[in-house]
């Protein structure tokens, strides 16, 4: 349910600065992630952090994640003085909302292909800046802003599922490592909800699987079948058939929570068992 009143944005429980030590530690997780995309051949592309509300439209963001959706609007100096009061700006004093803040990376890699062929096996990497507007928040565990890698496959469905097991045991197996008991949990995606064919394949074989930590998803693999090459005009490279796509994704600060409780809060310690780990997984 989204919130029935507007909350108070803070830094520190919706938004966070992270301090050096976490900084390095957060960033070692992205350099192991995005490695194992680029040991597969995923090229990496560097998206924006907004998207025009028409572009995330495309991909009924606005009908089927309402809840989680922030928008941006520029001042209307014409009616109003440009000057916040108590924090916020008056409704009336913004022009209409047209960017968008998206709440999920992925977007990035099917607008980049909008239009175009693809090879069977394409895989790409990206991070990128996450918005979500959540009843609560919780720092690290559950942010507003947060960042996200995800290794993105399109293609034909083989390579995309060849793409999420290959990486789904590359999870696990780094789990092990660290010593997480990632438990591997079927979830819903809400992206089929109103589509009747998606809808009845996500019924008879999940879509989505969530990696938690206890109660805290970290990571997930996604299959998409051809959505997204629908809403982009993807297709593949000697087919006229549109192109299926999958994500593998990590909540990069999710995964910092994680580790910062299992060290007790030693951003070296846990710094020193991610290095460890990575070698470990190849």
């Amino acid at each position: 349910m989204p919130p029935t009143t507007q909350q108070d944005i803070g830094t520190g429980d919706a938004l966070v600065i992270l301090p050096p030590d976490q900084t390095d530690l957060l960033r070692e997780l992205d350099a192991v992630f995005s490695g194992w995309g680029r040991a597969q051949g995923a090229r990496e592309i560097l998206p924006p952090p907004v998207y025009p509300v028409r572009d995330l439209e495309k991909f009924d963001v606005y009908t089927n994640f309402p809840h989680l959706a922030l928008v941006g609007a520029a001042l209307d100096l014409d009616t109003g003085s440009g000057k916040p009061a108590d924090g916020r700006f008056a409704p009336g004093s913004l022009l209409g909302a047209q960017l968008g803040l998206p709440h999920a990376t992925c977007y990035g890699a099917y607008l980049y292909h909008e239009n175009t062929r693809v090879p069977d096996q394409t895989l790409i990497t990206l991070v990128n800046r996450c918005f979500r507007n959540e009843e609560h928040y919780g720092g690290l565990r559950r942010l507003l802003s947060f960042q996200m890698r995800e290794i993105v496959a399109l293609g034909t469905y083989e390579h995309t599922q060849e793409t999420i097991a290959r990486f789904t045991e590359r999870i696990l197996e780094f789990s092990r490592a660290l010593s997480l008991g990632l438990e591997k949990v079927a979830a819903t995606d809400p992206f089929f909800e109103n589509d009747g064919g998606r809808a009845l394949l996500a019924k008879l074989s999940p879509v989505k699987y969530e990696f938690q930590a206890g109660d805290l998803a970290i990571a997930s693999v996604n299959t998409h079948r051809n959505f997204f090459g629908e809403r982009c005009n993807i297709r593949r490279e000697n087919s006229d058939e549109h192109a299926f796509t999958s994500c593998v994704a990590f909540g990069l600060e999710r995964w910092l929570a994680v580790l910062l409780d299992q060290h007790d809060g030693d951003a070296h310690k846990a710094l020193e068992a991610v290095r460890a780990a990575a070698g470990q997984v190849s």
